[in-house]
């Protein structure tokens, strides 16, 4: 895949617009997939397993498990990414985001290895998304009881983690930096 136009907003859940549109702003979405590597890397890489425990609130998620967030979200979508790009018209569940950072115990986990599992999941699905066909992009599946097209599904994967390095480096970083 060369070149990826913005999805619209039938592509997509209204849940998903702003992933949508934080990606978009990034421009060269299959860009900012590899870009977005880096970002974390230069951004988180450096904080203590210590500093990565910080939380800005009691309730809230640790750095640490907003970068395991973060790998969920990449495992779950790609998943999705690969069905629908494929035109596996079979409704994909949706997934309870909370429990799956409960039951991961992600501040029990060495940082760097959340960080470059990122890297990891990223990677492979740069590969495939790089590897699919260019009609692809345009097929529709179903998530959560919402259509969804590959197009969209990539923009998201890009947005999320727009979503959430913005809110790290806002609440989080300018304190865990600190500890």
């Amino acid at each position: 895949m060369k070149k990826l136009t913005p999805p619209i907003s039938n592509e997509y859940a209204e849940y998903y617009a702003g992933y949508v549109q934080g990606a978009t702003a990034r421009g060269d979405v299959l860009s900012a997939l590899t870009q977005q590597i880096d970002e974390i890397k230069s951004t988180l890489g450096n904080l203590t397993d210590k500093q990565a425990l910080f939380r800005d609130a009691p309730k809230e998620w640790s750095i640490k498990e907003v970068v395991g967030h973060l790998n969920d979200v990449e495992r779950v979508f790609s998943y999705r990414l690969l069905r629908v790009s494929r035109n596996d018209s079979t409704p994909l569940p949706g997934f309870e985001q909370n429990d799956f950072v409960r039951e991961a115990g992600f501040d029990n986990h060495p940082f760097q290895d959340l960080i470059q599992e990122f890297e990891h999941l990223r990677r492979a699905n740069i590969l495939a998304i790089n590897n699919m066909k260019e009609e692809a992009a345009d097929h529709l599946g179903t998530t959560s009881g919402h259509p969804v097209s590959a197009r969209a599904l990539i923009y998201m994967l890009v947005g999320h983690v727009e979503h959430h390095m913005a809110s790290l480096q806002e609440k989080y970083l300018p304190v865990a930096v600190t500890l």
